[in-house]
């Protein structure tokens, strides 16, 4: 599903248009957004929570050099999906 197909059917299911959609799910995206860089960590209840995890530096390989490169560390965001949600992509 696209942004666009998202904002489709959250449209359709509030009965609102698609631009106050659009508008409601780019709050949301920047809320998170900004809630994990603040915070490091958003909880949606039953959804799942997106976090910010670390990666320690390291040293890599160039695959066509083969020349070994030094990965800067650096901070990734990441979601770990709830159970809730789990079990409804399973059917469950």
């Amino acid at each position: 599903m696209t942004k666009t197909q998202l904002v489709a059917a959250i449209a359709e299911k509030l009965g609102i248009s698609k631009r106050m959609a659009n508008d409601c799910v780019n709050a949301f995206v920047e809320a998170v957004m900004e809630g994990v860089k603040k915070d490091g960590e958003v909880r949606i209840q039953g959804f799942g929570t997106f976090k910010v995890s670390k990666r320690k530096a390291r040293t890599g390989k160039n695959p066509r050099t083969g020349e070994t490169i030094k990965i800067p560390a650096m901070k990734l965001p990441t979601f770990k999906a709830g159970s809730e949600f789990k079990r409804f992509v399973n059917g469950k």
